[in-house]
């Protein structure tokens, strides 16, 4: 799914004295089947592009086209379906809901989408079998380890099969074994043709093999040294 940014900006809380100029002529262009990580200390505007990329916020000013489709002014609600159907995010904490089920947690993307219960299931059991997480269907998600969790966070991320993963800072709370396991299943996906756009400074994650490129960030603007 190539991705293809022109001159985006976005500024929050503009004209006020607390404005923030997170984005600032931002051009970038993403190849389709390609995995490339944003890296920038905290603060640096990664976590807003890949957002607007995300089709969760905006952009001020700018162009936004993913697949070929204009999205820079698209209506939110038309937004919203966009991202239920070609995207998946993995979140920095998972953002698991930790009263719901394994099984209940995955299937989540797809209730707004009207799929059939048994077709949800089915599309559970599948990604359960492939990430070896199966015997943990009818537990609550707070009662599994941390390296369960991310399978279920990933697992949830492709339930509704989307052409391009999101991961925010993925491996920033995960130890060395469960960060090269995360590396280990996005370079699957990506040999299965996926997309896929990670935000980290981690080594783990820049000097993998599987990333194409590393985009360096500073102060809202690609970095170049």
């Amino acid at each position: 799914m190539l991705i293809e940014l022109e001159s985006v900006t976005k500024i929050y809380n503009q004209g006020q004295v607390n404005e923030v100029v997170a984005l600032d002529d931002i051009s970038l262009e993403v190849d389709d089947n390609s995995m490339i990580c944003l890296r920038g200390a905290s603060g640096c505007g990664k976590s807003t592009l890949l957002s607007i990329i995300g089709c969760v916020f905006q952009p001020t000013s700018g162009r936004v086209a993913i697949g070929g489709k204009q999205l820079s002014r698209l209506p939110d609600r038309f937004l919203t379906l966009h991202r239920r159907r070609y995207i998946g995010f993995i979140f920095q904490n998972f953002n698991i809901l930790t009263s719901l089920t394994v099984r209940e947690n995955i299937v989540l993307p797809l209730i707004p989408l009207g799929i059939s219960p048994t077709r949800m299931k089915e599309r559970a059991e599948e990604l359960m079998d492939q990430f070896s997480i199966s015997h943990r269907r009818n537990f609550p998600a707070g009662q599994v380890s941390g390296g369960e969790l991310q399978r279920v966070a990933i697992a949830r991320a492709l339930v509704s099969d989307p052409p391009l993963i999101l991961a925010d800072e993925p491996t920033a709370h995960l130890d060395s074994r469960l960060g090269l396991e995360f590396m280990h299943f996005m370079a699957d996906l990506k040999a299965k043709g996926k997309t896929i756009i990670i935000t980290s400074h981690d080594s783990m994650v820049t000097e993998h093999p599987a990333i194409d490129r590393v985009i360096d960030m500073k102060d809202g603007r690609i970095h170049v040294p």
